[in-house]
């Protein structure tokens, strides 16, 4: 008889646990949950960190890159 109710208490578990997931899927459509201030808040931190590197990222260029535009060189063209 243990076997038998053992057999037959899976299927009744699966079957129990799609109605409460199909259940639970009709409520939250129905209720969705506020948004997050976390999230806005991870977005604004994450946009400010990839600022600050685009920042250190052009301060190196400039700076590896002045000598370039410092002094003008002489003009090769001449118009006349």
């Amino acid at each position: 008889m243990g076997d038998v109710l053992l057999a037959l208490s899976l299927p009744v578990l699966v079957f129990g646990g799609g109605i409460y997931a199909a259940c639970d899927c009709w409520w939250r459509r129905g209720h969705p949950a506020p948004p997050s201030p976390y999230t806005h808040r991870a977005a604004r931190l994450a946009e400010r960190e990839m600022l600050l590197l685009a920042e250190e990222i052009v301060d190196d260029a400039h700076a590896a890159l002045s000598p370039l535009y410092d002094a003008p060189g002489p003009c090769r063209h001449t118009v006349g």
